[in-house]
């Protein structure tokens, strides 16, 4: 009987703790009066930055907080998490009313926001053996071979590489070019905020890799010459302080010179509804979409959720200047069954690409397979980089839109591959004449789609799959229908004639036919 009693207190005392500490965001009204250096509180590719986007120098939302409202709010609270600049807030922990009115009534709080427990998503389904084939078309797929020939591999570019930690990257040889070279400039655990991230899960190992690993004379990634910051924003429990700790690693990249940001990250059904996927309610896609407007290139998965009951996209990848990645297939070349679906809530195009959702990475002792539209984000974020060591004055939505462009889909588009998988050789102007594939044909209501057969001789890797993609768009451009044809004889395809306003696109092997009614 004691013993139940103190079991049945033991519980009530441990329920009474969980829900007797609250989390606020405390907006602040002003940053005081201090003075801000910009060119001491930046690294000089941060200046660098802002110059190739024209953007200020020195602009209100980079000044820090102001460290006297700071100490006087650290004063009242059980204890402090989180500073933000771009927004102006500090994160507290208390456990009273009192002190809860006592952070109002300090005049230059603007308004307290409170933040509830969450958890995230680390786009990752699998991890299992080594698939030497894989590796070798991960970047190939990419057209790797387009920048190699003009020796591209991100040089000049810093990644940031947001994750739940990064073991054996200190060590392990596939990421020893970085480490001799003295590429991986700065690290930092938001979780614990210290220096080392070189612990906790091997899933940032993962997507490091597929950035910029060299493991055996062999590219696992891209950017084998690119920069890196690494950064540790998430731990097993996964509260709601992963999305502020997103947010500070976002500041931290932006004051230490990141050009990109991966994160293969994302938030859904723990906290949000689908509804609120419109690239405007959470607070990691504020943060990431601040990040862009600061000239950061955000890369973010799309989920894992297309077999689930979530289904779409999740936080961040539904921002709008967020370029989201889809996963494929390596074995079909077309969307792998897990990776989520667009559009967005307010039915803006997304994913916006793809890439492989099945690759080969770094493992505890080598190399291992896994899957997860983690790994596809990666996969763009070192192409990105060396897309932009080709042009290192494009700014970061010129880039995005370009990226986009050389999609191997385009202008064809849909929600799940987005433009398709970005190719090397647009940005190395070794992009073909488009050669027409296919015939339409006007039969009355009904339209006619006729494959011509010479494209079926082409070796090209755009003739590997004998895909037909087909959607069709209402007036507002929202997809209402859309389909993949596996084309194994040249037999036609057929759809009918649609109302005024509507349009229809077809693709196949590298040229898409528009139809608008």
């Amino acid at each position: 009987m004691y013993k139940n009693l103190f079991f049945l207190f033991l519980l009530v005392l441990t329920c009474f703790s969980a829900f007797s500490q609250q989390s606020y965001r405390v907006y602040l009204r002003d940053k005081g009066e201090q003075s801000f250096n910009p060119y001491t509180f930046f690294d000089q590719k941060a200046i660098e930055r802002r110059i190739r986007e024209e953007i200020p120098i020195y602009d209100y939302t980079d000044i820090p907080v102001y460290q006297p409202y700071f100490n006087s709010i650290q004063s009242i609270a059980d204890s402090v998490g989180i500073t933000s600049r771009w927004f102006n807030f500090v994160k507290v922990y208390i456990s009273t009313n009192q002190q809860l009115e006592q952070l109002k009534s300090l005049a230059f709080v603007a308004y307290l926001e409170e933040s509830l427990p969450v958890q995230t998503i680390l786009c990752e389904i699998d991890n299992e053996s080594n698939d030497d084939e894989i590796l070798l078309n991960q970047t190939k797929r990419m057209g790797a071979e387009y920048f190699e020939k003009n020796n591209i591999d991100g040089t000049g570019i810093r990644i940031a590489i947001f994750d739940g930690g990064f073991p054996d990257v200190n060590t392990h040889p596939a990421f020893e070019h970085i480490r001799s070279s003295g590429r991986l400039i700065k690290t930092f655990d938001f979780t614990k905020k210290k220096e080392n991230v070189y612990y906790s899960s091997s899933h940032g190992r993962q997507t490091f890799a597929c950035v910029g690993g060299f493991y055996e004379n062999k590219k696992i990634g891209l950017a084998t010459g690119a920069e890196y910051l690494l950064a540790k924003t998430e731990i097993n429990s996964e509260p709601f302080k992963e999305e502020e700790w997103w947010l500070a690693a976002a500041e931290w990249a932006d004051q230490n010179g990141a050009d990109i940001i991966n994160s293969s990250l994302g938030y859904g059904y723990q906290r949000y509804f689908t509804s609120d996927m419109d690239g405007k309610t959470s607070l990691v896609v504020k943060a990431a979409s601040m990040a862009v407007k600061k000239g950061i290139l955000v890369v973010n998965s799309a989920g894992n959720e297309a077999d689930a009951k979530w289904q779409g996209i999740i936080t961040p990848a539904d921002g709008d200047s967020v370029l989201a990645v889809g996963g494929i297939d390596p074995s079909s070349d077309y969307h792998i069954s897990f990776s989520s679906y667009g559009p967005t809530a307010d039915k803006r195009l997304k994913p916006n690409v793809c890439a492989y959702g099945s690759v080969t990475t770094a493992s505890s002792d080598g190399l291992g397979n896994a899957q997860g539209t983690s790994f596809s984000s990666p996969l763009v974020a070192g192409f990105a980089a060396c897309a932009w060591q080709t042009n290192p004055n494009l700014k970061v939505m010129e880039l995005f839109r370009e990226i986009e462009k050389s999609g191997h889909l385009y202008p064809y588009f849909d929600y799940a591959h987005g433009y398709g998988v970005p190719q090397a050789a647009y940005f190395t102007n070794n992009i073909g004449e488009i050669v027409e594939t296919f015939e339409i044909i006007d039969s009355s209501d009904i339209y006619y789609v006729r494959i011509k057969p010479a494209r079926f001789n082409n070796t090209d890797w755009l003739q590997d799959m004998n895909l037909l993609y087909y959607h069709h768009s209402e007036k507002n451009g929202v997809i209402t229908y859309s389909e993949i044809i596996k084309v194994n004889e040249l037999i036609p395809f057929s759809f009918p004639a649609y109302s005024e306003g509507h349009e229809v696109r077809i693709h196949f092997r590298g040229y898409t036919k528009i139809i608008k009614f």
